[in-house]
């Protein structure tokens, strides 16, 4: 099976480290693989690992200089795209860009690109129908924490009631850091200083990256037709370190928690009883599946890091891999 890994920031090389490590059970090649200004490609494929020391040592990750991604997908025969370039929220951006042009070709794709999944959802599995190409995502919500196969796949014949969770470990580590008797800001410059959050952390604090999973899991498991600008989004900035002190005194935490259902779509800081699932700290993520057959049934992990999200990558194209057998 025939790769091409489009973005390769901290996910794509994560991804690439990944197929080099596991290279004796995935019978794979990486044909191309090309970032924001730069390509590789070789129809014989390329090493995973050279492409990441060699975008590590220069910036870039091939030799030839990059006048757009589709023009590679264009040039280059695969079969699977691998799309992680930067979220864009605004318009999808090139990650949108490049999941059509496959899609039209009739390529699978994988992708933990939230925003054109956030933006286009309706469209990009109606598109991915029609070609009979497959389009996963298991990576875009929760990266390591399995969640949308899980009530896709294992949970078939359930009814899912609803899904709450915490969903962007910066404001869980931000909240957690609040618990201990720090300021916002001290606790927000701490997770920067960690690399929990970017020097511009708007996406983060706002509610804006867990507004976008929500909606992917809207429109993935309760079958609706949501977009990002549906939901109603509340973000943390507003939490005081009074709030968090009375929370305390009456037994409970604040957390960041998005809510899915049939007629839920939202994202805001709830009042959580110590002890429940959604109260954990730190940088996890965590959500509590409501179903009508099994109860609630809770699943965690780490929800973001370039191993953990490409381990979802990677379930995805072993289930890619057994459906084209």
């Amino acid at each position: 099976m025939r790769i091409i890994i489009a973005g390769f920031g901290t996910v794509g090389q994560g991804f690439a480290e990944v197929l080099h490590n596991k290279a004796d059970m995935l019978p794979v090649k990486v044909v191309a693989a090309f970032d924001s200004k730069s390509y590789a490609a070789d129809s014989n494929g390329l090493d995973p690992l050279a492409l990441v020391e060699r975008k590590k040592r220069t910036g870039a990750v091939g030799d030839h200089g990059l006048t757009g991604g589709t023009d590679v997908m264009d040039d280059v025969d695969y079969d699977v795209l691998v799309e992680v370039s930067p979220t864009n929220i605004e318009d999808g951006g090139a990650g949108l860009r490049h999941i059509e042009h496959a899609l039209k070709r009739g390529k699978d794709v994988i992708t933990v690109n939230k925003g054109p999944l956030a933006l286009k959802f309706r469209e990009l599995s109606r598109l991915a129908e029609k070609k009979k190409a497959l389009l996963r995502f298991e990576g875009s919500v929760g990266g390591a924490m399995p969640i949308i196969n899980l009530c896709r796949e294992n949970l078939k014949g359930e009814r899912v009631r609803s899904i709450r969770g915490i969903f962007n470990g910066t404001c869980n580590f931000i909240l957690s850091r609040m618990d201990n008797g720090l300021p916002f800001e001290q606790a927000l410059k701490e997770a920067q200083q960690l690399g929990y959050a970017e020097s511009d952390p708007t996406y983060d604090i706002e509610g804006i990256d867990a507004a976008c999973k929500v909606v992917i899991l809207a429109n993935s498991i309760f079958r609706r037709n949501v977009t990002f600008s549906d939901v109603s989004i509340t973000g943390i900035t507003s939490v005081s370190a009074e709030a968090i002190a009375l929370a305390a005194d009456r037994g409970m935490v604040i957390r960041l928690i998005g809510e899915v259902s049939d007629k839920t779509l939202e994202v805001s800081p709830r009042l959580v009883p110590k002890g429940h699932p959604l109260s954990i700290s730190g940088t996890l993520n965590t959500a509590r599946i409501l179903t009508d057959l099994a109860g609630p049934i809770t699943v965690s992990g780490k929800g973001a890091g370039r191993i953990e999200t490409a381990s979802a990558i990677l379930s995805d194209l072993m289930a890619i891999m057994d459906r084209r057998r």
